[in-house]
């Protein structure tokens, strides 16, 4: 290769990491905003030019989040009702998934695309009759309703169209040597069908557990006392007892609230590709 081509590849390449690093810098600039806004003072949260660098870093804003609300409470509840939610839609998702993937029934098509028309529906036209429904129940002000209807909303009829298309993906031969074994269909199901999908499984776990993360109608229209609050509701009411907004300190708890939702998204980033192309291979 001559001379002239090596160095027009290796501008072209420059080239290339320049544009991706300006575009990545529009994704870390707000977040690397909030960060130092949460280890600054009140009045230079919103200083102009905005300030990346604190002149003063203020860590006691941290502990002060733990001060004006029930943060250790409130985090807590967010963190069981999201793993409590993302069980239930990995478990209902993968059996529903696998039913209208490999049963043969009248129907079926039909009911796929009944299931897939619910997408379709806003959230916010099913708020009254739900509240209703949950009234009627007794369960108005406790979290079964953030762990319940998150299942069987338009987040679980996503899990449920993404895990069917994973499991056409399979090859049948699979299932049937397991059956020739002695395996029946549960054991078929549970034992080869979802460890050959776990990069799907992997995705829909991420986007249960986002989903039920960063909810905030349903606990809005449900919940009553903030010791019952999920952190999507703390992060609009964080005051002094004086009523003054305290922006530094909500960009603390705002940094302090996505930790989980990064955790989880660290744990499973090597499936995710995997996982959302597993289901293009039939349709």
């Amino acid at each position: 290769m001559s001379r002239s081509r090596v160095l027009q590849a290796l501008a072209s390449r420059a080239g290339l990491y320049v544009v991706l690093l300006l575009a990545s810098a529009l994704f870390v600039l707000p977040g690397l905003w909030m960060v130092t806004a949460s280890l600054n003072s009140n009045d230079a949260v919103f200083s102009y030019p905005p300030r990346f660098f604190p002149v003063q870093w203020n860590w006691e804003n941290y502990r002060t989040v733990f001060e004006v609300q029930p943060f250790a409470r409130q985090y807590f509840n967010s963190l069981y009702i999201a793993v409590l939610a993302t069980a239930g839609t990995v478990l209902v998702s993968t059996m529903a998934g696998y039913a209208l993937a490999r049963f043969r029934f009248r129907g079926r098509n039909g009911i796929f695309l009944l299931l897939i028309s619910g997408i379709l529906i806003p959230d916010e036209v099913t708020v009254v009759p739900l509240y209703r429904i949950v009234n009627s129940l007794g369960l108005i002000d406790t979290h079964w309703p953030l762990i319940v209807l998150p299942i069987f909303s338009g987040g679980g009829v996503i899990a449920t169209f993404v895990m069917r298309q994973a499991f056409l993906s399979l090859p049948k031969e699979m299932e049937d040597a397991a059956r020739l074994d002695g395996l029946g269909r549960w054991g078929t199901y549970w034992r080869v069908a979802v460890p050959l999908v776990r990069p799907t499984v992997a995705v829909v776990v991420i986007l249960s557990v986002y989903n039920s993360w960063n909810m905030f109608l349903e606990p809005l229209i449900f919940l009553r006392t903030p010791e019952n609050f999920t952190l999507p509701l703390v992060l609009t009411d964080i005051e002094d007892a004086y009523g003054t907004q305290l922006w530094n300190v909500q960009m603390a708890a705002t940094t302090l609230s996505i930790l989980a939702v990064l955790v989880v998204f660290v744990a499973a980033q090597r499936h995710v590709i995997a996982g959302l192309t597993a289901g293009s291979v039939k349709g």
